[in-house]
């Protein structure tokens, strides 16, 4: 090995470079070898390459740095270092940066005493570590390799350091060890990025890492902090179940799928400002304990809080199609400032005060605008508050109209801020059946809508229950109202609430629990005045009775003529007594056109107008218009009462 090669270039310089000189453009060596004895084996002959790897034994230290190596020769040199008792090759230092391997690199099952270095090396095939284990660290900085990385099960006590490198295709650590850092900043993946239930001892850092595929990282323990600061995920990425030691940085990520955390255990803070998902973020089950904010985030499809639980108050900022906050438990306050998303409360515990907020601009990040890809409309929307203890909730401009509102505990203490919007009646002239319908605008619960678009004469507009969905009844949905009603008592909205009270005696009417005569003293209501809230409903009856008493008075509650007084005297020696008796009314006769008088009318007009002010007009009546006058002081005073009852209500503050 120490003689010089007859095709051994003699003014090549001493060692430690390829002692036949040769470089990248005359027969494609690096050149650098650094032991004299670790010869460049691309230009060893024959004999001399099986003296050297004859001199190899098991644990030896292997130096090819800058080294063309075939698969073939690799394998030599593995089964050079193969311990017979344990049929596994066993390196002492692997030092292979800068070489150029023209197939796979198999190093599958090889047990290295040291370090592991590939940095800048090329490998045109697979990279195989799978079962290896590394003593020291495993330095793949730069390198480059055209097929998959494989590392499942490896076990590498010192640190993986992968910065800079590009891989065409996978990267496997399933089950894999590392004792240190796993450093993967600047790293391109062509396509998925394979971790499930690795063990990393230290930090695990993506920072500006580009992948093509799908990230998973489900069930692994990540001992030190975790960041994947700006990096690019084209697929999706899958923590769920996996378990942070220290702080989580996503800010400034790109998510082309889905990302799961459910289950996942953060022990420090986690951050995700600024990152974008196209698909759903799933954080089912997680316990954020040191969380500060969340957020800003956009996700394309769903951001899913059912079950997770927040240890202290937390500021959530979202951009979502929607936002499941199913049985979430918020043990401190928290603020949830959102766009374009319709929130589900079902079962959420709120310990402390909850406020929701429609967010009116984009959020932004470092100063930049994060982009709302595939989300058009900015209105926050609540779809339930089911099971919510709303004393502890503040909604700020919230639509409310398609939410459900039955089953909320307290929700006459629910409190709503900005601009709100409930859903309405449908308004106009609609036809139920053949009968014709006319509808005044109200506020409405969604659960009336679904209820009245079930029933069989339902008059059209009205929106039906999700296809699965039960309508409740009107029994369970006036206590409803009635809470409803006295929220906006208690904010002093006066209107808002007649329109709850218009729903819940609506509700009370068709509820078959109460009993017929109450019904029918309800319904009498509904027809006179509209609960005494529509005064246009109350001033027509009032006006129709009106004419009715009028027209009344004119055909037989006038007499015929006034009747004149007549006196009459007894002469007693010189005395004169006088008595003065009013004639008894003659009913009218004649035809019935005649009596439409307009001086009749005057008159009529006149009795009917001090009627309602509960006056006489000192017209003599006829006996038929002594009652109706009797009747109309019962009847139209209470109307013009209900309809000013009604305007009361509209207008008190």
């Amino acid at each position: 090995m120490t003689s010089t090669p007859p095709d051994a270039n003699p003014d090549a310089p001493p060692w430690p470079y390829c002692r036949y000189g040769g470089t990248a453009n005359d027969v494609g060596c690096r050149g650098l070898v650094v032991e004299p004895h670790a010869a460049c084996l691309a230009h060893l002959g024959d004999a001399e390459r099986s003296a050297y790897l004859a001199g190899l034994r098991p644990g030896a230290d292997v130096d090819h740095r800058g080294t063309p190596l075939s698969e073939e020769l690799l394998r030599e040199l593995l089964d050079a270092v193969t311990d017979p008792r344990t049929a596994r090759a066993h390196l002492g230092h692997a030092r292979f940066g800068l070489a150029k391997f023209t197939g796979n690199a198999d190093f599958g099952g090889a047990e290295i005493g040291g370090d592991a270095d590939f940095a800048q090396a090329e490998i045109n095939g697979d990279a195989d570590f799978t079962r290896a284990v590394i003593a020291g660290n495993a330095t793949f900085a730069g390198a480059q390799m055209r097929g998959d990385a494989q590392f499942s099960r490896v076990e590498i006590r010192g640190n993986a350091q992968f910065d800079g490198a590009k891989v065409d295709g996978h990267v496997q650590f399933a089950r894999a060890t590392i004792g240190g850092y796993a450093w993967f900043v600047r790293v391109e993946i062509g396509r998925d990025a394979q971790f499930p239930r690795a063990r990393i001892g230290s930090d695990t850092w993506f920072a500006s890492a580009s992948i093509g595929g799908n990230v998973q990282f489900g069930g692994a323990v990540l001992g030190g902090d975790t960041a994947f600061r700006g990096a690019a995920i084209g697929g999706d990425a899958q923590f769920v179940g996996a378990a942070f030691a220290g702080d989580v940085t996503f800010r400034r990520a790109t998510i082309g799928g889905d990302a799961g955390f459910g289950e996942v255990a953060f022990g420090g803070d986690a951050r995700f400002g600024g990152v974008t998902i196209a698909g759903d973020a799933t954080f089912g089950r997680v316990l954020f304990t040191h969380v500060a904010t969340v957020g800003p985030l956009v996700c394309g499809g769903s951001l899913d809080l059912t079950e997770a639980v927040f240890g202290t108050a937390v500021t959530i900022e979202a951009a979502a199609a929607t936002v499941g906050c199913r049985r979430t438990g918020w043990a401190s306050t928290a603020v949830l400032r959102l766009r374009h998303a319709t929130v589900d409360l079902s079962d959420a515990v709120l310990e402390y005060p909850v406020s929701i907020t429609a967010q009116a601009k984009p959020f932004t990040q470092d100063g930049q605008e994060v982009p709302e890809t595939g989300l058009t409309d900015p209105r926050v929307r609540a779809a339930s508050l089911r099971g919510v203890d709303a004393a502890h909730l503040v909604l700020t401009d919230v639509d409310l109209t398609e939410c459900l509102f039955a089953g909320t505990v307290h929700l006459d203490q629910l409190r709503l801020d900005g601009l709100y919007a409930f859903a309405t009646t449908p308004t106009g002239l609609r036809r139920r059946g053949w009968v014709p319908v006319r509808w005044t605008p109200r506020r409405a619960l969604a659960e009336e809508h679904h209820w009245r678009a079930g029933r069989p004469t339902c008059a059209g507009g009205w929106v039906p229950a999700p296809d699965g969905d039960v309508p409740l009844q009107p029994a369970a949905l006036a206590p409803v109202y009635r809470q409803l009603r006295k929220a906006f008592e208690d904010g002093k909205h006066e209107p808002g609430a007649a329109d709850f009270y218009y729903g819940e005696m609506e509700m009370r009417r068709h509820a078959h629990d109460i009993p017929r005569s109450e019904r029918a003293l309800l319904t009498t209501y509904w027809a006179l005045s509209g609960y005494g809230l529509r005064a246009s409903r109350a001033l027509g009856w009032l006006l129709g009775g009106m004419a009715t008493t009028v027209l009344l008075m004119m055909l037989w509650g006038l007499p015929k003529d006034d009747p004149k007084p007549q006196s009459t005297g007894t002469l007693t020696g010189r005395r004169l007594t006088l008595t003065t008796t009013g004639a008894e009314p003659v009913n009218p006769d004649g035809p019935y056109r005649e009596r439409l008088s307009t001086k009749r009318f005057e008159k009529s007009l006149r009795v009917v107008i001090n009627s309602v002010a509960f006056r006489s007009s000192g017209q003599n009546l006829t006996t038929a218009g002594n009652y109706t006058e009797m009747a109309s002081r019962l009847v139209e005073p209470a109307l013009l009462g209900l309809a000013v009852l009604a305007v009361r209500g509209r207008v008190k503050r």
